[in-house]
């Protein structure tokens, strides 16, 4: 499979014909035929079948065009082999059953054998690949904060509480439960690249409601570990998370080769504050997809030209594609990104 690509390109800061683009969740509820399949599967269905899987994710790169397939999963489906009882609720997300709130509850969580554990993923990794060759397939997996807080939540959480009171209260507790979330993630991931993705993101989605003394303290040691190990297969890797202005010089320590940036920060602004010796990626609001295709193409022009001649640069959303976003719109998108007058440099 070659692995020639404008999305790897940019991502290692190497010259290319034109601006990449892809979109977080663009093989999503959009998709009228990801609607039609939703009616008869649950999404953890969805998520553990080797033909939805495959499908999914191949569909965005054959209808828009984008430069790069992200794999169709969720970033909670290694936590059930590892001991984790789940659910994904429609409109509210993961439910958990037990949650992890002491040393004894901790004790439940095992380690993830991946290819033993979700055979499904792998097997639908190597059919993707196959299908859009030379299109790379990025894996995914989530951040142990993010997993964390909805592992001792319970679920979707405003505050937090219990997972910052278990952080300042039971750091030992937390060390550890961030360790071996960590030993797991890093298991996934060398898996999937094993498999054929040819760059990985690491979602941390409510990173952002820590402090800068806190995620220095309590998360960027274990990122750090996370991104060391993933370095020997030397694949591209991305950091994203939202609400993270006041994070990303911390974050950019984490080892990423990418750093993915919400919609709240000009990108000319973090390329200022970071330097150039990071590629960055985002960020039009995912609301935008909402109004008319005026504002999209104007709002996207605005990010396109601040960072046209920037080498280490993909275009993509703050965020997840909306449900109700328009397929023609992201088409245009994709279009509109990749005509955009761009010299490498």
């Amino acid at each position: 499979m070659s692995h020639a690509s404008r999305f790897i390109d940019a991502c290692w800061g190497k010259p290319h014909d034109a601006i990449p683009v892809w979109f977080m969740r663009q093989a999503g509820r959009y998709q009228a035929e990801y609607r039609q399949l939703r009616e008869h599967y649950s999404f953890l269905e969805m998520a553990h079948s080797e033909d939805v899987i495959t499908e999914v994710t191949c569909r965005p790169v054959e209808e828009l065009g984008v430069d790069a397939a992200i794999l169709f999963s969720d970033i909670m489906i290694p936590l059930g082999p590892m001991g984790i009882d789940f659910d994904i609720q429609e409109h509210k997300g993961p439910v958990i059953a037990h949650p992890i709130r002491s040393a004894k509850d901790l004790s439940r969580l095992q380690p993830l054998r991946p290819e033993e554990d979700l055979p499904e993923v792998f097997s639908s990794i190597e059919r993707i690949c196959a299908r859009i060759d030379p299109i790379p397939l990025i894996g995914f997996a989530g951040a142990p904060f993010t997993l964390a807080s909805y592992i001792i939540e319970g679920g979707p959480s405003k505050q937090y509480e219990n997972t910052k009171k278990m952080m300042w209260e039971q750091p030992a507790l937390w060390q550890d439960l961030m360790m071996r979330l960590a030993e797991g993630i890093v298991e996934h991931l060398s898996a999937q690249i094993r498999h054929g993705v040819q760059a990985v993101q690491i979602f941390d989605s409510w990173i952002g409601t820590l402090s800068v003394d806190d995620y220095a303290t309590f998360v960027l040691p274990v990122m750090q570990y996370i991104f060391a190990q993933l370095e020997r297969f030397q694949v591209p890797t991305i950091y994203f998370g939202t609400g993270t202005a006041a994070l990303l010089p911390l974050m950019k320590q984490a080892g990423a080769s990418v750093l993915g940036i919400d919609w709240r920060v000009p990108l000319s602004q973090v390329r200022r504050q970071l330097g150039k010796d990071i590629t960055l990626q985002g960020n039009l609001d995912p609301v935008a997809l909402l109004s008319s295709w005026d504002v999209i193409a104007a709002q996207a022009t605005h990010i396109l030209t601040m960072m046209a001649h920037d080498s280490r640069y993909i275009f993509n959303l703050g965020h997840g594609v909306p449900p109700a976003a328009n397929a023609d719109d992201l088409k245009r998108l994709v279009q509109l990104v990749h005509e955009y007058p761009y010299e490498s440099c």
